[in-house]
């Protein structure tokens, strides 16, 4: 085994969602272990009220590693992994659609600044629009990938998993 995964859905979704499904599966045939909490609980509480029960939980979960895993999230699965990765050790984060903030939740997106990190985001985002994000990638250095598709990026579904195993290989040669 290579190492840990984490792939935290967005909200509205579940473990079994198209992106976390294809990026576990690639994961698993490269030779790392994944896990894919539930957060569908947590998310009946509505946006704001499902942040920190979901922090908590995707916490819980990184403690019981016994070596820092990666995380992956979708939307509001990023949002909470890349607060996550501020206070906890990890290897890595590869966010998608990434909210730059959650409307009435006290804090904005953050990250661990010293993980190998790639965001991936939709030109054609409506719900967290590009701008933000890109400025935060900027500031930060952080590799961006803008994509010609929305906010479920479902129509580049193809080159994110492809850019999750060039992001995987890094990572395993590092």
């Amino acid at each position: 085994m290579r190492g840990q995964i984490i792939l935290s859905h967005g909200s509205d979704s579940s473990p079994d969602a198209t992106k976390v499904s294809a990026l576990a599966a690639l994961a698993e045939t490269l030779g790392w272990s994944t896990q894919r909490p539930d957060y569908r609980e947590d998310d009946a509480r509505g946006h704001v009220g499902s942040v920190a029960p979901r922090i908590a939980r995707l916490r819980a979960t990184v403690q019981a590693q016994s070596v820092p895993p990666i995380l992956v999230g979708s939307s509001m699965g990023a949002f909470v992994s890349g607060l996550v990765s501020r206070d906890l050790p990890v290897a890595g984060l590869f966010l998608l659609a990434t909210p730059p903030e959650i409307p009435g939740y006290a804090d904005g997106f953050d990250m661990r600044r010293d993980v190998p990190t790639m965001l991936i985001h939709g030109w054609r985002d409506d719900i967290c629009p590009l701008e933000p994000i890109y400025r935060f990638a900027g500031e930060r250095r952080v590799p961006l990938l803008a994509m010609d598709d929305d906010h479920r990026l479902g129509d580049t579904l193809d080159a994110i998993v492809e850019q999750f195993r060039l992001f995987l290989g890094r990572l395993a040669v590092a």
